[in-house]
C-alpha cells in the first residue's frame, strides 16, 4: 500500500524529531568530559592523603626509634655482683643493631642518624657529655655539642630545649637521643620539599654504673671486641 507523499515526508520528520528528542536527553558524554576532567584531581587528591598519612607514620617511628633507644641505652649492665655494671662498646652497638631492625623500610642507615650521649656531672659541678655514639651516615652533629663538651667549669648547663635542659645528678648518667632522618616521599617528594624529621629523648640509667671505667671515659671494650660506633 503506498502512503500518500504527505504522511510519508511527515512521518520522517517525525522518525527525524524524536531521534533529535534522544539526542537532546542523552548526558551520557556530559558525564564522560567531567569526569576526564575530575579523575586526575581525585588521584592528585588521593595520592596527596596517602603521603601526608606516610609521613605521620615516619614520624611517629622515628620518635619511637628515639625513646626505645634511650630506654635500652639505660638498661646496659655488664658486670657481676661484685662490681658495678660497665658499659662496653658491645652493647651500644648491639643497641644500633636494633635501631636498624625497628627501622626497617626506612632506610635509616643512608638517610639519618642517631646521636646517643652519656650526659653526666663533671668534677665542678657543671655537666659534660662523657661519651658520644653514633650510628647513620647522615652528616649531622650533636646539637648541644660532641664527646668531651663540658668537661670542666659549670657553664655547660645539660641538654634539651632551652626550656626543657635536663641534667644529670651527681652518681648518675642520663641517656640523651637525638635523631635526624631525611624523609623519603612516596610520590609527592617536589611538592612535601625536602623534609628533616628531628626528634630527642632522654632516660635516667635504671641502675648504678660503673661511670669512671677506663681511665675515666665511660666505657669499655673487652672480648668481645668491635668497633666502636664513634660520632665522625
Amino acid at each position: 500500500m503506498q502512503l500518500n507523499p504527505l504522511l510519508r515526508r511527515a512521518s520522517v520528520a517525525g522518525r527525524r524529531a524524536m531521534r533529535r528528542a534522544r539526542l537532546l536527553r542523552d548526558n551520557r558524554a556530559t558525564v564522560m568530559v567531567e569526569m576526564a576532567f575530575c579523575v586526575p584531581l581525585l588521584v592528585l587528591i588521593a595520592f596527596g592523603g596517602i603521603e601526608m598519612s606516610n609521613l605521620t607514620l615516619v614520624n611517629t617511628r622515628i620518635s619511637q626509634i628515639a625513646f626505645n633507644t634511650a630506654d635500652n641505652a639505660s638498661r646496659i649492665a655488664f658486670g657481676s655482683n661484685l662490681s658495678l655494671p660497665q658499659v662496653r662498646e658491645v652493647d651500644i652497638n648491639d643497641i644500633f643493631a636494633g635501631v636498624a631492625a625497628q627501622a626497617v623500610g626506612l632506610d635509616f642507615k643512608k638517610h639519618g642518624r642517631i646521636i646517643l650521649s652519656s650526659l653526666e656531672m663533671n668534677p665542678d659541678g657543671g655537666q659534660t657529655i662523657k661519651w658520644q655514639r653514633c650510628y647513620g651516615d647522615m652528616p649531622i652533629n650533636s646539637s648541644y655539642g660532641k664527646q668531651g663538651t663540658g668537661k670542666t667549669g659549670t657553664a655547660f648547663k645539660g641538654m634539651g630545649p632551652a626550656n626543657k635542659v635536663v641534667a644529670a645528678t651527681s652518681g648518675t648518667a642520663i641517656m640523651y637521643v637525638e635523631i635526624a632522618y631525611q624523609y623519603q616521599p612516596v610520590a609527592y617528594g617536589n611538592w612535601l620539599g625536602p623534609r628533616t624529621i628531628r626528634t630527642e629523648a632522654a632516660y635516667n640509667i635504671r641502675e648504678g654504673r660503673d661511670l669512671d671505667t677506663n681511665n675515666g671515659t665511660g666505657v669499655i671494650n673487652p672480648s668481645p671486641s668491635v668497633t666502636p660506633s664513634t660520632c665522625p
